[in-house]
């Protein structure tokens, strides 16, 4: 298997498995068991496409000002710093679990679900750090960006699919403020990890 597809791949996961408004979303329909597959595949494909962007608009920016990447892998830095930093100080205070008090409730349509996650994807002006400047700035650091950037793509849909449609068996964990903490820490310090690569690379 290409190295490229592998460290995309993991480099990927480790960044969309901090916890968010997205994740925590996908994770409450899965509990649900509303429009699982596709407010996975929603969230997934957006992913995708902000993955490719970054892939194949990052070189060319990068060519054009050299300074470019430079500026961009520092930026990144400085936010996965401060993330890993916010996810550990939520690990210290502690209190956070998954209320899913309502359970299965009333039925849903479809529409106003994926309007809901296509506004926490595509409004959330972290996202474009994640997927089009870091992932598109780390790409260009590998001999064959775009299978990197296939790697990151598909672990979005791993990761999205197995939260939607595992959640029924993480509802009595995270029901518990300790399995919170133990995720922010692994979050915070996954963070912290990406972002020294940055600064030396």
């Amino acid at each position: 298997m290409p190295p490229s597809l592998i460290a995309g791949f993991f480099l990927g996961l480790s960044l969309i498995m901090a916890i968010g408004a997205q994740n925590a979303f996908v994770l409450r329909q899965g509990l649900r068991r509303q429009h699982v597959f596709w407010i996975c595949f929603t969230c997934a494909s957006s992913d995708a496409l902000l993955i490719t962007a970054g892939v194949l608009g990052f070189g060319s920016l990068a060519l054009a000002v050299p300074w470019f990447e430079l500026a961009m892998r520092l930026g990144g830095a400085a936010f996965l710093l401060w993330y890993g930093a916010r996810s550990l100080m939520a690990a210290w205070r502690g209190g956070a679990h998954l209320d899913s008090a309502d359970g299965q409730g009333a039925p849903v349509t479809l529409w106003p679900m994926l309007a809901t996650v296509l506004a926490l994807t595509w409004l959330n002006p972290h996202v474009y750090l994640d997927t089009v400047v870091l992932l598109g700035s780390i790409s260009a650091q590998y001999p064959q960006p775009l299978v990197f950037g296939f790697g990151a793509a598909v672990s979005s849909f791993v990761f999205f699919f197995t939260l939607g449609y595992g959640a029924s068996f993480l509802a009595p964990v995270f029901a518990r403020p300790r399995a919170w903490q133990v995720l922010d820490v692994l979050v915070g310090l996954a963070m912290w990890a990406i972002a020294l690569k940055l600064l030396l690379m």
